[in-house]
């Protein structure tokens, strides 16, 4: 699948003209094919040489390796992969397995450049067509000092739930005075002696507009909430007790 190929040059000529000794190894079986040719053969000729000598004995590679030899591809006017498959390779060109040094072909580099920065230019345009229509519905949320608000409360995560109230506890509880702005995204509450561990200062994500009358507000009594604003709860007491049967055991629960 895979060949590495050099040219062994300025050799004394031999009574059929041939200069150059062209040598390709198979990379996986390592055989060796050694192909006299000339310095100054044409393109064309070394293109037939080499579907006749390689392709037929190891088919179409997957990848060549080739040594650059300045002199060699200037006198064809191409590498021996544009001369077989008539364009550029754009792969990086590696010369370790030849006893070169690695590079990378220069025009492939600033063709990889280039089409960064188009996928930048492309990431960056859908991300501003999304915030235009996120913008189109986005209304900011602005409260005046003494406006009522309700606090969200964040349920407590993997906590099993007793009692009827499971999924049916408040979102929302208050509502308080406003106090205070504190910058752009931030109001200062005035909040209960219940909730003195929690900090008054608060983001406007947590908060909304108490729209409710006053005595229909959600009350703070038999609510547990620590300082980070979630709830905390704990059984009241055991409504009916089971035994599950197993086949070898058995599992009481409550």
């Amino acid at each position: 699948d895979n060949i590495t190929m050099d040219f062994v040059t300025k050799l004394p000529q031999s009574s059929q003209g041939y200069d150059t000794i062209w040598v390709v190894v198979n990379g996986l079986t390592k055989s060796t094919i050694f192909t006299p040719i000339r310095e100054t053969d044409s393109m064309d000729k070394l293109a037939r040489i080499y579907l006749k000598e390689v392709v037929t004995r190891h088919g179409i590679p997957v990848s060549t390796i080739s040594n650059h030899y300045p002199s060699y591809h200037s006198s064809i006017k191409a590498a021996p992969f544009e001369a077989l498959y008539g364009r550029k390779c754009r792969s990086p060109v590696y010369w370790t397995e030849v006893g070169g040094a690695q590079i990378l072909g220069p025009e492939l580099i600033q063709e990889t450049i280039e089409k960064i920065v188009q996928m930048k230019q492309g990431m960056q345009a859908t991300r501003d067509q999304q915030k235009s229509y996120a913008d189109l519905k986005h209304k900011p949320m602005k409260f005046q000092v003494g406006d009522k608000l309700m606090l969200k409360v964040l349920p407590w995560k993997r906590v099993v739930r007793f009692g009827k109230r499971g999924k049916l506890n408040p979102r929302y509880v208050g509502p308080f005075k406003v106090l205070e702005r504190i910058g752009d995204v931030a109001y200062k509450l005035d909040l209960l002696e219940e909730l003195s561990r929690v900090h008054n200062t608060l983001h406007v994500s947590n908060l909304k507009k108490c729209h409710a009358d006053e005595p229909l507000a959600v009350p703070l009594d038999e609510l547990y909430l620590d300082d980070k604003f979630h709830f905390v709860e704990k059984p009241v007491e055991i409504v009916d007790r089971e035994v599950k049967r197993l086949k070898r055991s058995r599992i009481p629960l409550v």
